[in-house]
């Protein structure tokens, strides 16, 4: 019987009973890709987040929401709208209206004013007569 040739095989060609190292190393790469395009998927993912985080608290949380229907539903037309409404500033409306609503607070805790200006003014002066249309 003669010895098995072995020389001519390339590397990744194992003897029985031997470690497939090309295997080994194709798993370690596969898993590695597929973690690095999990970790890039979320972080697009949530990237209407991170823009909004710098707004208003509504605003974050709409954004925050529509990045959970989008990723829940997989439509993407929830995650375009996250984005552009993270993009867009929302006007402050409540500040001041809260500054209304505390300086008529303020006027309605006000006890009246006592001045000459309050006292009712009777009518001294005759009223003019009705002219009847003659010209």
């Amino acid at each position: 019987m003669n010895p098995p040739k072995t020389e001519h095989l390339p590397f990744y060609i194992t003897a029985p009973g031997g470690t497939d190292y090309l295997f080994v190393g194709v798993t370690i790469a596969f898993i590695a890709i597929i973690m690095l395009v999990g970790v890039l998927y979320l972080r697009l993912h949530h990237l209407p987040d991170h823009i909004a985080s710098t707004g208003q608290k509504v605003q974050l949380e709409l954004v925050g929401v529509l990045g959970l229907i989008a990723m829940f539903t997989h439509n993407n037309v929830f995650w375009i709208a996250a984005l552009l409404l993270a993009l867009i500033t929302v006007p402050d409306i409540s500040t001041p209206l809260a500054s209304i609503a505390r300086s008529l607070a303020k006027i309605a805790a006000r006890k009246p004013a006592t001045t000459s200006a309050s006292v009712p003014i009777t009518p001294t002066e005759q009223p003019l007569p009705r002219e009847t249309g003659r010209a």
